[in-house]
């Protein structure tokens, strides 16, 4: 009798999200990795771009933020601000077609077998609730933290993808101008 491989692939995208977290922090681990990342820099706007592709994520926001503050030195910081808002769209694009076409539908699955009363399934449909997800999603990606908790709230809010890419472009754009012109005025 042959194993069922059905099964596991039922919840392939929890799968992939897990392994793509392990991935990560395998990678942040290493040090010739963490060394190229940190030399983005040197690619100017095509730096800007990458380290906005890494700032959406808890595992790279770091190093990305590292790679803005040294490009400020050299480039403008609004001209950084415009470029690495585009790759965190890149970045939160990946993030939010998979939690809101098929991460989000594995999860509720699993939910649903565990809380057979649909306690949450309560509060998630209520007119109050409905409207806060993508205003607190929002108000996630514009800050200094990681986006992925924002788009999962917009993913959850069922915001079509061309509202979202606008509002992550606007959002990250503003949040990153912010960040670097702060960093270019505190500087000593």
């Amino acid at each position: 009798m042959t194993p069922n491989n059905n099964h596991l692939w039922k919840y392939k995208n929890l799968i992939i999200l897990f392994f793509g977290i392990i991935l990560a922090i395998i990678l942040s681990q290493v040090e010739s990795f963490h060394s190229f990342l940190l030399h983005l820099n040197n690619f100017g706007y095509i730096g800007a771009f990458i380290a906005g592709i890494l700032f959406v994520s808890t595992f790279t926001v770091a190093t990305s933020a590292l790679i803005l503050l040294t490009l400020a030195e050299v480039l403008s910081p609004i001209e950084i601000a415009l470029i690495a808002g585009l790759g965190a769209v890149v970045g939160d694009l990946l993030i939010f077609n998979l939690i809101k076409d098929n991460l989000f539908n594995e999860i509720k699955e699993i939910y649903n077998k565990i809380d057979q009363k649909n306690h949450l399934k309560k509060i998630f449909y209520s007119k109050y609730f409905n409207w806060m997800l993508p205003v607190i999603g929002a108000i996630i990606i514009a800050s200094p933290l990681p986006d992925e908790v924002g788009i999962s709230l917009m993913g959850l809010s069922k915001i079509s993808t061309p509202k979202f890419i606008f509002i992550s472009y606007i959002l990250n754009s503003i949040g990153l101008f912010l960040i670097i012109s702060a960093s270019v005025v505190i500087k000593p």
